[in-house]
């Protein structure tokens, strides 16, 4: 009954939802592409009865699938993988990552005809969805089929589990019909069992996302990049790594008091979403600091600040710096992937907004290797201070690797709950 009012209005809201991408499209074009796969209407690259379905909602849930797919794709050759998200800049993602590697599209609305027309024309054998992008219909729709669905790198934020719970009605029978869940931590462990998912479907796995590897290309190009931005002064390098509306404003500022200490600093800061980045622009050149845009290929030498205006290298961008910022944290945004600059023992700053990755965020401020700023002023003493003092910067920059190092696994134990159902 629940799930009934809930499909009806979603069907009222679709005419609503193809504004939003309209709109969306203005600074975006790409939500105004593709719509006919939002309605279920999909073709593969290549026809097979064995298909793997994975979905990575956007950005961050792609890039923590990335060794999870490369090892099915290593271990299942004769199946066809097909990635879905929601949003352009995750589908750029995958394409980057894997081109014609792998079958990509956008996942189709959760109204029934939609999904029904997806699944005829797919017919997975699996349905893997990254971290915590559920769907009453979807889920549904696989259990009436009899494909298998699994809640990989399984989290749940407080502030997910109290919206879920106001609807628990709809919300338990989507939960009790999860095959698996492999949840990342017992807290997120704890939340789905109080929302549905059977004890016997539950297991605890860590954070796939400690799983990354960091591969020679990878360390060349971080390599060659930090060369051509230190140049022969070997100037101090401060990233500000995926940056959110009312943040920049907050990273500039710190950085005008950095540059009064070390003149010759470079900033790099990439918004986390690319239709923001002439937005950013516009306010880096208020500050009266030379700007160079990276998509335009000029060189930093004279540049004060850099804008990563590009999509795909903040990877290599963590391993050029001395001491990265991970935005989404000094607004309530929950935080982003703090996990890969700690792969790298790179220094870490945050906002007090970590929610995304609470354990994470605890296993790396004991340690030592983040440091929680609260506005401009904290950011630019925390950059000096480890600039200045170099055993405590190497002390961090250890003490990330360590945790970023003894936290690995996760992806071992979500294969073996994989494993059974291909």
């Amino acid at each position: 009954m629940f799930r009934a009012l809930y499909t009806v209005i979603f069907y009222l809201l679709v005419p609503f939802i193809i504004l939003r991408l309209l709109w969306r499209a203005l600074k975006s074009p790409g939500y105004a592409k593709r719509w006919s796969e939002r309605f279920g209407f999909v073709r593969m690259a290549k026809e097979s009865p064995n298909v793997i379905w994975i979905h990575a909602v956007s950005v961050g849930e792609t890039l923590a699938a990335v060794p999870l797919i490369n090892t099915l794709k290593h271990s299942y050759p004769r199946h066809r993988i097909l990635i879905t998200c929601m949003t352009p800049t995750g589908s750029e993602q995958v394409r980057r990552i894997f081109s014609d590697t792998v079958d990509h599209c956008y996942v189709p609305y959760d109204i029934p005809d939609a999904v029904i027309r997806f699944l005829k024309r797919i017919k997975p054998q699996v349905l893997i969805i990254m971290e915590t992008e559920l769907w009453p219909n979807t889920i549904a729709s696989c259990r009436a089929r009899g494909i298998p669905v699994v809640l990989a790198n399984g989290r749940l934020s407080e502030k997910s589990f109290q919206a879920y719970r106001r609807v628990k009605y709809l919300v338990r029978p989507m939960m009790n019909q999860l095959s698996f869940v492999v949840a990342q931590y017992k807290q997120d462990a704890d939340r789905f069992l109080t929302l549905g998912v059977a004890e016997g479907a539950l297991s605890i796995a860590g954070n796939i996302k400690f799983d990354l590897t960091l591969d020679e290309l990878t360390r060349v190009k971080a390599k060659e990049l930090s060369e051509v931005w230190r140049g022969v002064n070997q100037r101090p390098i401060f990233l500000a790594a995926s940056t959110h509306k009312g943040e920049d404003q907050i990273v500039l500022a710190a950085f005008q008091q950095i540059k009064v200490l070390f003149e010759s600093a470079l900033l790099v800061i990439v918004p986390r979403h690319p239709e923001r980045f002439d937005e950013v622009a516009a306010l880096c050149n208020d500050t009266k600091l030379n700007l160079v845009r990276r998509s335009q290929g000029a060189s930093v030498a004279d540049a004060d600040i850099l804008l990563g205006d590009t999509m795909g290298e903040l990877m290599v961008f963590f391993g050029a710096c001395d001491v990265a910022f991970v935005g989404g944290s000094l607004v309530p945004t929950g935080g982003h992937n703090i996990i890969e600059p700690a792969a790298w023992g790179v220094p870490i700053l945050t906002g007090p907004h970590l929610f995304n990755f609470a354990q994470a965020s605890t296993l790396l401020i004991e340690s030592g290797g983040l440091i929680v700023c609260e506005g401009s002023g904290s950011l630019a003493h925390q950059f000096t201070r480890l600039l200045q003092d170099h055993t405590s910067r190497r002390y961090a920059s250890d003490a990330a690797r360590r945790v970023a190092e003894s936290n690995r696994g996760a992806l071992n134990q979500l294969l073996k709950t994989i494993k059974p159902l291909i």
